[in-house]
């Protein structure tokens, strides 16, 4: 390999990597051992709702595995940084060249952002999935403060792509549609769809429980 020749096979292909090192292992073996290690969290998730003597809806039971798996992802993603075991999903996508590659500032942001989750969003997380499992009064607090930092979070990390394409016109993703669409999109799409759909019921259960709690004032004052 000459001089001129990159050694890595990402986008811009004039990037300097040098501290690249190619993956040893197959796309399949490392997606499947993702999916098992995400499998074992969800299922002990699951299994922890089954054992919770709540009535717990449907909504809430899907909480408690999405919010072990924040908690999981950003816990091990420090683990994954130092060490040869697969932990977390940009370390599975990273090492098998899935995601689109990286200017300095979305190197920065991304850095930046899994501080973030391991100092705070983890740790929320975990508070949040445990809120849930014991009906705890601060449950709607927390999830409302997760949801809306990871959808933020996904905003900034969207956006820091698009706009550097936009403002210097260098694409840092592969020509090939799956390697954007598919692991870049539509691989993080749920961190913008779930915490969505968990800040809606959050909105609902608040104003229920204001309602409620005005109901029982107008009585006691009509008394």
């Amino acid at each position: 390999m000459d001089a001129t020749t990159p050694s890595h096979p990402y986008y811009p292909r004039t990037a300097s990597i040098p501290t690249y090192v190619a993956n040893e292992s197959s796309v399949l073996r490392l997606l499947m051992t993702f999916g098992l290690m995400v499998g074992v969290v969800i299922g002990l998730a699951y299994w922890q709702t089954i054992q919770s003597p709540l009535r717990l809806r449907p909504i809430d039971r899907f909480a408690v595995m999405w919010f072990a798996l924040c908690w999981y992802f950003p816990s091990r993603d420090a683990v994954s940084v130092s060490s040869t075991h697969i932990t977390t999903l940009p370390y599975v996508l990273s090492k098998t060249q899935l995601l689109p590659s990286r200017s300095r500032r979305e190197i920065f942001t991304r850095n930046l952002l899994t501080h973030v989750h391991q100092l705070a969003w983890g740790p929320l997380s975990w508070l949040t999935y445990f809120a849930i499992l014991t009906n705890s009064p601060y449950r709607h607090i927390n999830q409302v403060i997760v949801c809306t930092a990871h959808l933020y979070g996904v905003a900034l990390y969207y956006g820091t792509n698009l706009g550097d394409f936009r403002t210097t016109g260098v694409s840092y993703s592969r020509p090939e549609a799956q390697y954007y669409w598919v692991y870049y999109i539509c691989l993080n799409a749920p961190w913008a769809v779930v915490p969505f759909v968990l800040l809606h019921d959050s909105y609902k259960q608040t104003a229920r429980a204001f309602r409620a709690m005005q109901a029982q004032e107008a009585e006691r004052k009509a008394q």
